[in-house]
């Protein structure tokens, strides 16, 4: 058995699974910290690159055809400040993993998507879980948290399920909705978020023999 006394949950979900909720029970659950958005400030305040490219790399990345047209899986490098692809999108993804390594040595932690699965596999306390739910509980949950029509809402997660997939393939070379990538694949609707919890949380322990208290 590993005797890291951390771990890390890489939580990777469709849209309107649920993901992001059941990754913030996790956080509460065990009292440690969740990283998504948050990721973007720790990799700007490392790296020196104004965090508003980050940000703005999200988003823009969501309207490109470049994951169509090629890959770029993550090596693990950096692009140095005097080069000229310093600040662009592959670097910044770089620094994000960066980041996630460093923060795996030190503290354990819940992530949402950021190809987090991919970039600490080589982690044994790293935990990586698949959510997922049907098409019309997907459009439930965001028609009641994002107050949307239902055609607008199935739009909507149509566009953010495409660019998750072809996001996680252009960075890992990998399927994005492939079992055999993750650890646990667990049905949102079927279970719902406090069984999904449990069911997480029991493989956690029964993987790194960490319980509850890990501060």
């Amino acid at each position: 058995m590993n005797v890291s006394p951390f771990f890390t949950i890489a939580i990777t979900r469709t849209c309107g699974s649920g993901g992001t909720t059941i990754g913030k029970m996790l956080s509460e659950y065990y009292g440690i910290d969740i990283y998504d958005r948050k990721l973007l400030q720790l990799a700007a305040e490392d790296s020196g690159i104004n965090e508003s490219l980050f940000a703005m790399a999200d988003e823009s990345m969501k309207n490109t055809l470049l994951y169509n047209v090629h890959k770029e899986i993550y090596n693990g490098e950096l692009i140095p400040p005097e080069s000229g692809n310093f600040t662009s999108d592959n670097n910044l993804f770089n620094y994000q993993a960066k980041i996630l390594k460093e923060l795996a040595q030190k503290e354990s932690y819940v992530v949402i998507g950021r190809c987090a699965d991919y970039i600490l596999r080589n982690n044994p306390n790293t935990i990586s879980v698949y959510l997922y739910a049907p098409e019309e509980t997907c459009i439930d949950h965001i028609v009641e948290s994002m107050d949307m029509r239902r055609n607008d809402a199935a739009r909507y997660i149509k566009k953010n399920d495409k660019y998750r997939s072809e996001y996680y393939t252009y960075h890992t070379g990998k399927k994005w909705k492939i079992a055999e990538n993750y650890d646990l694949c667990l049905n949102t609707e079927k279970l719902g978020y406090e069984k999904c919890v449990s069911y997480i949380t029991d493989y956690v322990q029964l993987r790194t023999g960490i319980t509850k208290d890990v501060k």
